[in-house]
């Protein structure tokens, strides 16, 4: 495998503001602690390492051994959980959603991601140890996002009507989803991909993914924490007291919104007056004020007081939203960057200001890497057919009828019938004035009548000559549709294991993490030899 790089901006697959903030994070200074660049980790660890302490580490280590109980950790993660006593021990994190069987090509994009930069990390500052981190979202509840994986055209979901946090899923009916994705995969049922599919179990939704990511990254010293944890929530109390008791995460994104509204930014979430959800088993209902009240639908209704007190009690039943989750995570984590999607990093814009009301260290903020991997097939008709890589991005219609243009020879140049056609309606407007100088509207209109039927007439010349190219417009059909399902990225639907279809799964993910530059701004493209 072999890559190449392209600016994002002529890729055409990006918003402004998503360029910007790959590669112009200053416009945005004012919206974050500094901007992302390898020589400010440098300030970054400092002023990290003088605001977490060591009963922190501790509480962080603990849970995840507790966390981890059920798992055989490599002997790269076991040093990595060990290493986060040491004060001089930072980790890099991104976060997704518990998606079926990893979901789109960028879950496992980004973790690697975040793996290659920790390594890249340890040898510009070698006294420091980085470690990467993998938040598991386990209590999210949109379960309708990440109950399906594209894997080989094919469809393959996950049915169930639980409700509530997805990481507390039971895993009744997953068995048939294991069936399916092993018969994907039948011949090859000695490889590496039926003992990953093997790995893919647990007691819910939560352990199952984390046996799943385990088992792909584990070796690479990654670790998994998953926030939907008592111990971990217990050091978050005193955030979510003073969101009951000022409403304070509100305030500031509503100051910060207006700030960034100043400057044309596109706002990516809405902040609500109470941003925590109440959880169990089941059950995910908001936190709402009323009337001086807190209201939680279908459980009751608080005095400040009374919900304090819960929270106290019950840390493990409140949960923040995605407006507090990255406070939470910067909370109980010795965490210097996050990195995540375009859209995603963009959001971390409204945050500035709930972190400063906390005195707590804003991370570096990091647009993830970005690649389209095109298999030995897109490749194979990319040669036959005299493509540039960069073709791919263009529009269909408009490539097709450059190519047309291009192949058709002298039967469509339209060069000769351009002239005259100048000459006829030059010659027709003018008589037409000669006889009435009053008539330039109507000699204007007839014109562009028949300016009109000569384009209608262009126009089927080229629909016929495409007629003659028909393979070569099939596989450019193939191409776009392949590289981009639905016009979006290839990398938000097409499965990691579509790409392992000789069950060679870790020669796979070694390919890709080589390909990947976590501190490359362009859009990678992966090209098989």
């Amino acid at each position: 495998m072999k890559s190449m790089t392209i600016n994002r901006k002529e890729s055409g697959l990006f918003s402004e503001q998503q360029i910007k903030m790959v590669y112009d994070q200053e416009f945005y200074s004012n919206f974050m602690n500094k901007p992302f660049e390898i020589d400010a980790f440098e300030g970054q660890i400092k002023l990290k390492a003088e605001s977490f302490d060591n009963e922190s580490r501790k509480v962080l280590k603990n849970a995840l051994i507790q966390q981890n109980t059920t798992l055989n950790l490599s002997e790269a993660s076991q040093i990595n959980l060990d290493a986060l006593l040491n004060e001089n021990t930072f980790t890099i994190t991104t976060g997704h959603q518990l998606s079926l069987f990893t979901g789109p090509l960028y879950f496992v994009v980004k973790i690697l991601h975040v793996i290659k930069m920790c390594e890249e990390l340890k040898v510009k500052y070698p006294n420091k140890k980085f470690v990467p981190v993998y938040w598991m979202a386990a209590e999210d509840h949109d379960f309708e996002e990440i109950q399906s994986c594209n894997l080989f055209n094919q469809k393959i979901t996950w049915e169930s009507d639980q409700q509530g946090p997805v990481g507390r899923f039971d895993v009744d009916g997953f068995e048939e989803v294991r069936e399916k994705l092993m018969d994907l995969f039948s011949n090859h049922q000695d490889s590496e991909v039926s003992k990953i599919i093997d790995a893919y179990s647990g007691k819910d939704f939560a352990e199952m993914t984390r046996s799943l990511v385990n088992e792909i990254f584990g070796d690479r010293g990654l670790l998994i924490v998953d926030g939907d944890d008592r111990a971990l929530k217990s050091s978050f109390i005193p955030v979510m007291v003073k969101e009951i008791e000022e409403q304070f995460s509100f305030n500031q994104v509503s100051l910060t919104n207006e700030k960034l509204e100043k400057v044309d930014a596109k706002l990516q979430v809405t902040s609500r007056e109470i941003n925590l959800f109440y959880i169990e088993k089941g059950i995910r209902q908001r936190v709402e004020m009323v009337d001086g009240k807190f209201i939680i639908e279908g459980i009751g209704e608080y005095s400040q007081e009374a919900i304090i007190e819960e929270i106290n009690a019950n840390p493990e039943r409140f949960s923040p939203n995605v407006i507090l989750r990255p406070v939470y995570q910067e909370v109980i984590l010795p965490n210097l960057a996050y990195i995540g999607g375009a859209g995603e990093i963009s959001y971390w814009l409204q945050l500035k200001g709930v972190f400063d009301a906390l005195q707590l260290p804003y991370p570096m903020i990091q647009v993830r890497n970005s690649v389209i991997w095109l298999d030995s097939a897109i490749i194979g008709k990319l040669e036959k057919f005299e493509f540039a890589v960069t073709d791919i991005f263009k529009d269909l219609d408009a490539w097709k009828k450059e190519f047309v243009q291009d192949n058709a020879g002298d039967e469509l140049d339209f060069t000769l019938l351009n002239e005259q056609l100048k000459a006829l309606t030059d010659t027709l407007k003018n008589t037409i004035l000669e006889l009435d100088q009053s008539k330039g509207q109507f000699a204007d209109a007839e014109v562009a009548k028949l300016s009109k039927q000569i384009d209608g007439v262009k126009s089927k010349a080229i629909k016929m000559s495409k007629g003659k190219h028909e393979e070569v417009m099939k596989a450019m059909d193939q191409i776009k549709s392949k590289l981009f399902p639905n016009n979006g990225l290839q990398e938000r639907s097409v499965n990691f294991f579509q790409f392992c279809a000789d069950g060679k799964v870790s020669s796979h993910v070694n390919d890709l993490y080589t390909m990947l530059d976590p501190f490359e701004k362009n859009l990678i493209l992966l090209l098989a030899e």
